[in-house]
């Protein structure tokens, strides 16, 4: 084989080796449930949970408790399961942060009752929605 063919060749393998460990290192997302389990079991990892924002009845958000200092916060967040669980997250609280539609924590819990984040991702309504629009007397 030519000298070319063998540099090709390993640079696929080394290629090959990369995507395989980096598909290892891809995180799902997981409910409340799951990530108390992992926790139980001794992973440290980062976990990433989706859910929306606790709303009253009447859409309003509720359980968000800003810290006297406001440099760290709780809020309530709900799971696709329906889980309800507390938050904590010591950073200040994002803007817009109560409009957010959907939210993604990345932590883990550090009691059996307070799931800690170290990183919180948000889709926010956009504010280039569609709106119906009339046109009167066309």
């Amino acid at each position: 084989m030519k000298k070319g063919h063998l540099i090709g060749l390993g640079i696929i393998a080394v290629a090959i080796v990369i995507i395989i460990t980096s598909i290892g290192d891809a995180s799902t997302y997981e409910s409340f449930q799951t990530a108390k389990a992992m926790k139980m079991k001794g992973e440290e990892k980062p976990i990433h949970v989706v859910g929306e924002l606790k709303k009253s009845v009447s859409g309003i958000v509720e359980g968000i408790e800003v810290n006297d200092d406001k440099t760290s916060f709780y809020f309530m967040m709900v799971d696709a399961d329906g889980t309800a669980q507390r938050v904590f997250y010591n950073e200040p609280v994002p803007a817009d942060f109560a409009r957010a539609e959907q939210v993604v924590v990345i932590g883990s819990y550090k009691t059996e009752d307070l799931f800690v984040a170290d990183k919180i991702l948000m889709k926010c309504p956009s504010k280039y929605q569609e709106t119906e629009v009339s046109n009167a007397g066309i």
